[in-house]
């Protein structure tokens, strides 16, 4: 069994509970990412392409596919990772080596992280290529959908890469933590020293030290008066 807070998470071998499970701060994170990222390629795919003339399939950001393909990409990726760490929550707390618990907070510290990231530049790209399309007929709605949240996805995902580095720095504080606890009822010193808390010097007084000698055996001792 593994000790109870490692990482972050309960002792290996506890009974699921599910309502508890769902409250947990990386569970509600994760679902936020998967359900923003259903929505934004969701958009992109129903109404992001048109076709021209020629038959041609053109993006409506600015007719550059590269901008559909790399909102479409980063979110069907988004979407998949997303259930990946919600099932990983759920063996969390059944995983009971320690080095199993700290590759796990890694991978999620650092892919949240960079999904973070790669968010703010899908932001910024679409965006800059819209503001710079003609406007369409149809699919307005989705376009600037799509825009809005790849924003809010930034946000969900660095709590995500936070919530794993909280965790990281727990688990190396007890790694690296004493192993051994100071004794409480020890609150003075020993009686054999000194500084002790001994008025009389600290010496013990040796046994039978207030009784007078005895006679060495084959002595006469003199008769009292």
């Amino acid at each position: 069994m593994m000790e109870e807070g490692v990482y972050g998470g309960g002792k290996a071998g506890a009974p699921f509970d599910p309502l508890t499970f769902l409250q947990r701060p990386q569970v509600i994170l994760r679902a936020v990412t998967w359900l923003f990222s259903v929505v934004i390629f969701g958009c992109i795919s129903s109404q992001g392409w048109i076709k021209d003339k020629t038959g041609t399939a053109l993006c409506l950001y600015n007719d550059d596919s590269n901008a559909c393909n790399y909102g479409v990409g980063i979110s069907v990726i988004a979407f998949l990772a997303s259930i990946g760490f919600i099932v990983g929550e759920y063996f969390f707390e059944q995983m009971s080596s320690v080095k199993t618990r700290k590759r796990y907070v890694m991978a999620d510290m650092g892919f949240s992280a960079l999904w973070s990231f790669l968010y703010f530049i899908g932001f910024c790209y679409l965006t800059n290529q819209w503001s710079n399309a003609r406007t369409p007929l149809y699919g307005v709605n989705n376009m600037q959908a799509a825009i809005a949240f790849s924003f809010f996805s930034i946000f969900p995902w660095a709590g995500a890469a936070y919530l794993a580095f909280l965790r990281y720095r727990q688990g190396s504080d007890q790694a690296f933590a004493p192993s051994y606890e100071a004794d409480p009822t020890n609150m003075g010193g020993y009686n054999s020293y000194p500084d002790a808390t001994d008025p009389d010097g600290g010496y013990s007084q040796p046994p039978f030290a207030g009784q007078p000698p005895q006679p060495q055996s084959g002595m006469q001792q003199a008769p009292p008066y």
